[in-house]
């Protein structure tokens, strides 16, 4: 493989940084960029050039992809739930970005961009199972499913108008180390852990029997990488996750807390309005092209998260965050800070 000059946002992030280490070790010229919004300064290597700088600042990242081959934008705020109570804040800071990504792209030529979509693109389709495929129609139910499918479309036209190479990753609900857990919006595997670290029960938004395909981040990683190099993928889009184990949110809780030898009487409030019921994940098609497998069992993974967590230490949580629209609706746990 030939070594390739690699542009990250959102770098400083969970997925980001744990990507831009992945092509690091494969001798890559790796550099990114970060507000720190949703990440860590020290999830980023030394050995990686990083910038502080928000990836809404078109100046800015016109400068840093000028000889750049390969942009993989991961960057936004990526609070689903969050996002039907601060559409403004999520959007501009996932849909704004991707203008200013591929903006910035287009006007440097970079050959290709590897844009990290969300499973929020398929919405509620609960008539095929809860279990997305990729020739589904996307039907997002929340602002942040929007933006996410409002960048796709963008994407395409700009590749097709500027000449550039596209991948489109759906990453299913990535969790592990290096995952901001004091945020009380997201992370639901972080969140409970978190809590129960300090001695708190989860809090469960409705029934707790939502249903998801959690991802071990190391078994997203690889397909991600390939997204930026195999000619196979150009113009692809691609399910990440596993499809082997579609675990409910009350399951998750109870697994924790048998790694804790924490006693579970979790703490259940109104569901949030909009969270979509069953998320699974068919990955048929990233097996197929990307040589996709899971070699993390789901509790292996959730062992490995708390480990981390334990390790750098239980925080309070951060309300970093505003909650633009407040009214009746508004889940009481972000506006009395009840997480």
């Amino acid at each position: 493989m030939a070594k390739s000059k690699i542009f990250i946002t959102g770098i400083a992030g969970f997925l980001g940084s744990h990507l831009a280490d992945a092509l690091l070790k494969q001798g890559h010229e790796v550099s990114g960029c970060d507000n720190l919004l949703g990440g860590y300064r020290d999830n980023v290597s030394k050995d990686i050039e990083f910038h502080e700088i928000d990836a809404q600042d078109l100046e800015a990242l016109k400068k840093l992809t000028e000889g750049i081959d390969i942009v993989y934008h991961c960057a936004a705020a990526p609070h689903e739930g969050l996002s039907v109570f601060s559409p403004h804040l999520v959007n501009k800071h996932t849909y704004t970005t991707s203008v200013v990504t591929f903006t910035a792209a287009a006007i440097n030529k970079v050959r290709r961009i590897v844009f990290c979509s969300s499973m929020a693109r398929y919405g509620n389709q609960g008539s095929q199972g809860g279990i997305f495929t990729e020739d589904m129609k996307p039907e997002p139910v929340d602002p942040y499913g929007i933006a996410k499918y409002a960048s796709e479309r963008l994407l395409k036209i700009m590749a097709h108008v500027h000449g550039m190479e596209y991948s489109i990753a759906i990453p299913h609900n990535i969790y592990g180390p290096r995952q901001k857990y004091d945020d009380p919006y997201r992370n639901v595997i972080s969140i409970f852990a978190n809590r129960m670290l300090q001695g708190k029960q989860p809090i469960i938004y409705g029934d707790g029997e939502q249903k998801r395909s959690f991802s071990y981040i190391d078994d997203a990683v690889d397909p991600l990488v390939k997204m930026g190099f195999q000619e196979n993928t150009n113009g692809e889009l691609f399910n990440i996750g596993p499809d082997e184990e579609f675990t409910t949110v009350n399951h998750a809780a109870e697994i924790i807390a048998d790694i804790l030898h924490f006693k579970l009487e979790p703490i259940y409030v109104p569901e949030r309005p909009q969270e979509v019921k069953y998320a699974g994940c068919n990955a048929e098609k990233a097996r197929r092209m990307l040589r996709y497998s899971t070699s993390t069992l789901f509790e292996n993974g959730v062992r490995e998260t708390v480990e981390w967590i334990k390790q750098r230490g239980a925080k309070p949580f951060e309300y970093h965050l505003e909650v633009e629209i407040g009214n009746e609706k508004t889940p009481e746990t972000w506006t009395k800070k009840m997480i």
